[in-house]
Parts: C-alpha cells; sequence; structure tokens
C-alpha cells in the first residue's frame, strides 16, 4: 500500500486577543493533534491556520514554527470569512500529511468552544471518525 495525502481538521478558541493566550491555545491544540493522531513533522505536507476577525495579535504559524520539526513545514495564516452570529475569537486548523496507512484512524481535536463547531469530533465525544468516511 503506498502513501496517501489525508486530511485532519481541529479548532479552539480563546478568551482574550492576546499573544499569550493565542499562544496557550495553538500550543493546546497542536499538543491534542499529536497525542491523537501518529504523525511524523516530515510527513506534513501544509498546515493552514483561520482565525475570527477578531485575533490579530500573532499568527498562529508563527507559533507552531516554534515546535520542534515543524520549522521546514509550509505554514500559512487566513482570516476566517465572517458570517453574522458565528463563534468569536475562533482559530481553525487544516493539517495535510502523507500517511502510509489509507484507513488510520484521525481524531480531529476541536477543543474549548470549538467543540460546538463539531460536536461529533470534539475531544469529549471520543468519537473515531475513519478517514474518507466522516461528515465535512
Amino acid at each position: 500500500m503506498g502513501w496517501k495525502v489525508r486530511a485532519i481538521r481541529g479548532a479552539t478558541t480563546v478568551s482574550e486577543n492576546s499573544v499569550e493566550a493565542i499562544r496557550d491555545a495553538v500550543r493546546e491544540l497542536l499538543d491534542e493533534l499529536e497525542s491523537l493522531n501518529p504523525i511524523d513533522p516530515d510527513d506534513i505536507v501544509s498546515a493552514t491556520f483561520s482565525v475570527t476577525r477578531d485575533l490579530d495579535a500573532i499568527f498562529p504559524a508563527a507559533i507552531a514554527r516554534e515546535r520542534v520539526h515543524w520549522q521546514n513545514v509550509p505554514l500559512l495564516d487566513v482570516q476566517q470569512m465572517h458570517v453574522e452570529g458565528s463563534l468569536e475569537r475562533c482559530i481553525r486548523l487544516l493539517i495535510h500529511v502523507n500517511m502510509l496507512d489509507p484507513l488510520a484512524e484521525i481524531h480531529h481535536p476541536y477543543l474549548r468552544q470549538a467543540k460546538s463547531l463539531r460536536p461529533d469530533w470534539s475531544i469529549d465525544s471520543q468519537k473515531t471518525v475513519r478517514l474518507g468516511r466522516g461528515a465535512y
């Protein structure tokens, strides 16, 4: 069986627009992502962070780049489209990873208030989504 690119989603929220709050949230999100999934940073194709328009204290990608072995991962920050009434102070993540096992179970970390975006994928639900079989 050959390598296949797979996508993993995740999201979290912060209590305020500050470097410290954003740094804590991004680190927590990436710690969960790495602890729940068989990811080798060398196999990461790219990662995109989107933030709501109320977060501009620091780039989440700059925080990710501080991690060991993430210095060479292509990272991008974008602003999430604003929709009236949507979740505020939210950081979303989309990461593409080369995986040898195309049926590997993937855990999508949705933390803090972002659990409301995908309750079926929140850590509390302990639900595992098999790649290619989850809802979008």
